[in-house]
């Protein structure tokens, strides 16, 4: 009897498992087909609430299981999901997720090859930024840890890195970002003890980008006010709109007023390998730390994000702790110079960098670079559509990869009757639009981050908007 986890049949459990990467495979493949979106059935739910397994299941049982699962994702992966900006994946990155799973190694730290992989992956993030040596930086989860990560050092650095034990105190230390900056930012000050409304909100010009009058404004006002002024937040790509800051401006009064410079880069940041969008993202690589996430436009399987650090040695300070028993030796496996929890807030960490490498690897920056210019063009392309039918409107300035627009061509309560039209789209399985306000209005927001869209994609989406519209409008009740 075979008394630990191991496979009693290693043969058997291979053909399970060649069933279930098959099935896998096969969903990849597939992607462009069938329902973008497919609901989760009331059946399925209440398979998921059973009670706690005291007894184990065959390995064929749970494959079956497994396999099952498979056409109930978000549908991100589908060339019609438009919703949010999710990565589309890759079948590249499916081989790193199987290899990392084989070595179940853990990235806290020591001496092993998977330290190496993610000592290069750094490495190559900070040279497509634009950092100097001597940067540092973090694989993570995803652009909220990175915020959370990157706004630390910044808060140490500025009140002295012995607040890490005293505390903060009564400093009161505040940031700025634009309205259309994303909301971890302010999470990321409640989290960090500075308070969510010590992240200040700046106003955008019709571009959607920080208004610069008004950010100098604010700084002067909060200093006079007696309050410190510590770090200034630059959008490059705006969740709602795509919009990027003028990153060098921002560089600019950051240097003037001794402001740390972060971007949120979740997405646009990658745009950096796109000769189309490279030149809106000057001044990026004057940031003194950059978030941003490999599983968006770069289309790593989730989840995978980064941070960079100019300052090393900051970076360093602003965790680096060990007790005793974590102390690195002169050889052996608790060697090595570089152990991530130093340079963040976790021991364990899965091996995230691997499929990272292996995207990267396979695909070459130049490829990757040529899909991001892809869907920029595929957006001015939709934009151009939706200008040229009477039935719809744009609602906004299209930046980089992100349309809004809406169904106009009826009257009444247009808010209502768009948001409709998305709903229907999405529970139709034909795509997954999302909605959000711009000036009071309601949109509809289109996302290009997926490699599989093509232009048909982008008129079939308009084609039935404006079906469903009409249709709509006309069996709308009088009155």
């Amino acid at each position: 009897m075979n008394d630990g986890l191991d496979p009693e049949n290693w043969d058997e459990f291979r053909a399970t498992a060649h069933r279930m990467l098959d099935a896998s495979v096969d969903r990849l493949e597939t992607a462009r087909e069938g329902r973008v979106w497919t609901p989760f059935p009331d059946s399925k739910k209440a398979e998921y609430a059973a009670a706690v397994p005291t007894k184990g299941s065959s390995g064929a049982d749970v494959q079956t299981a497994l396999s099952d699962l498979l056409p109930y994702g978000v549908g991100n992966t589908h060339p019609r999901f438009f919703g949010w900006v999710h990565g589309s994946g890759s079948a590249a990155s499916m081989l790193g997720e199987i290899a990392a799973a084989g070595m179940n190694a853990n990235l806290g730290g020591r001496d092993h090859g998977a330290i190496y992989v993610e000592r290069q992956v750094i490495d190559w993030a900070r040279q497509i930024m634009g950092f100097p040596e001597g940067s540092s930086g973090l694989i993570v989860t995803g652009t909220s840890m990175a915020t959370i990560v990157a706004m630390k050092v910044a808060r140490d650095r500025r009140l002295g890195f012995g607040a890490r034990k005293s505390g903060i105190g009564a400093q009161n230390l505040v940031g700025y970002a634009s309205t259309q900056a994303h909301s971890c930012m302010p999470r990321a000050f409640d989290m960090l003890g500075l308070g969510a409304d010590a992240m200040r909100k700046v106003r955008c010009n019709a571009a959607c980008e920080m208004d610069l009058d008004a950010l100098r404004r604010m700084i002067r006002q909060d200093r006079a006010e007696g309050y410190e002024p510590f770090c200034v937040v630059g959008t490059a790509g705006a969740v709602n709109v795509g919009a990027i800051d003028d990153l060098t401006a921002i560089a600019d009064i950051a240097a003037t007023e001794d402001l740390w410079f972060h971007v949120d880069g979740a997405f646009g940041a990658t745009a950096v390998l796109s000769d189309r969008v490279r030149p809106l993202l000057a001044g990026m690589e004057r940031a003194d730390s950059l978030a941003f996430d490999f599983h968006k436009w770069l289309h790593v399987n989730y989840s995978a994000g980064c941070v960079l650090i100019r300052d090393g040695e900051a970076h360093r300070y602003s965790f680096a702790d060990r007790p005793e028993y974590l102390h690195s030796a002169e050889a052996g496996l608790a060697s090595g110079d570089y152990w991530p929890v130093d340079y963040g807030p976790e021991l364990s960490r899965g091996f995230l960098s691997l499929k990272i490498w292996t995207q990267l690897k396979h695909y070459g920056t130049e490829r990757l670079g040529q899909a991001i210019t892809r869907n920029c063009e595929q957006a001015a392309y939709l934009a151009e559509q939706i200008r040229q039918k009477p039935e719809l409107e744009l609602l906004a300035p299209v930046a980089l990869n992100i349309v809004c627009y809406r169904f106009c061509d009826a009257d009444g309560d247009l808010d209502g009757l768009n948001d409709r039209i998305v709903i229907e789209m999405q529970e139709s399985g034909v795509a997954v639009p999302s909605t959000t306000r711009l000036e009071g209005k309601l949109a509809i927001r289109v996302n290009l981050t997926n490699h599989r869209t093509r232009n048909s994609d982008l008129d079939l989406l308009l084609a039935e908007t404006v079906r469903l519209g009409a249709e709509m409008s006309r069996n709308a009740p009088a009155g």
